[in-house]
């Protein structure tokens, strides 16, 4: 079974059609989900989510768009949660930044003190990340190779820079994207990474997998991007899927899953 590693089915998206969501998700083979924090404010919902369903982790950090909301004493009580399997999603993005450098400056620095601390919390905790990188490759990596801390980079885009970070036993969450017409340079960078270096994940209800791009995303549609993964690395679906469940129950020490009958 498949495992989605950054799915967020905390979202108002999946309100009225939670139940309905995950079944259809089982139905393709779906068989665990990991919901990331990104809005501290949302953590009370994924922690709900995750207590209702077996399956369904969470993780606990604030989104580099949303690091004016990081308290770390509030969320010191959801991390004692032992459905809580990760810090994040945690990072840098600096796509949306102003134009006006001092502005510009006082951000970059924000996100990367709140970056740095989540990164010490993972640390301290000995949990995983869940890396949210745009548009700040450098500053990231820097940042990252100065921890024992692993994790993954989540939403891979393809950029080389990043890929050294395999070597040090980070994975990479491949999604959607993968099946773009205009995401060759990723496809032709995923091809050069190990499998065992790869999870799958959605990043719902964002980014979903042609032919459905422009739709709402979930987890039904991951066996498209497992397919995709397959075909780039001259393996049979099996195997792919086979062995990034198997790194992401060993990324977030997750219980193994039942295969399908």
């Amino acid at each position: 079974m498949i495992i989605d590693t950054h799915t967020h089915l905390d979202r108002g998206e999946y309100k009225a059609d939670l139940e309905d969501t995950i079944a259809r998700a089982k139905a393709a083979n779906v068989g665990a989900f990991v919901i990331p924090g990104a809005d501290p404010r949302d953590l009370a919902r994924a922690q709900s989510i995750a207590q209702r369903y077996e399956n369904i982790y969470f993780a606990v950090g604030a989104h580099p768009y949303d690091v004016d909301f990081f308290d770390e004493a509030a969320m010191s009580a959801f991390l004692e949660d032992p459905k809580c399997v990760a810090i994040g999603e945690c990072g840098l993005d600096y796509f949306r930044l102003p134009k006006d450098p001092v502005e510009a400056a006082a951000i970059k620095a924000k996100q990367k003190s709140v970056f740095e601390r989540q990164i010490g919390i993972a640390n301290e905790r000995d949990l995983p990340l869940i890396v949210h990188i745009r548009d700040a490759a450098s500053d990231a990596l820097s940042l990252l190779e100065a921890t024992r801390t692993i994790g993954v980079l989540h939403c891979f885009s393809g950029e080389r820079l990043l890929t050294p970070l395999a070597k040090r036993g980070y994975y990479f969450g491949i999604g959607g994207a993968l099946t773009f017409a205009n995401a060759q340079n990723l496809r032709d960078c995923v091809a050069d990474l190990p499998l065992e270096n790869i999870v799958l994940e959605t990043d719902a209800p964002f980014l979903a997998p042609t032919p459905h791009r422009g739709k709402r995303n979930e987890s039904a549609y991951l066996p498209l991007v497992a397919a995709k993964l397959a075909e780039i690395k001259s393996e049979s679906i099996e195997t792919v899927i086979e062995k990034t469940t198997q790194n992401a129950i060993k990324l977030f020490h997750l219980p193994p899953l039942p295969r399908k009958r």
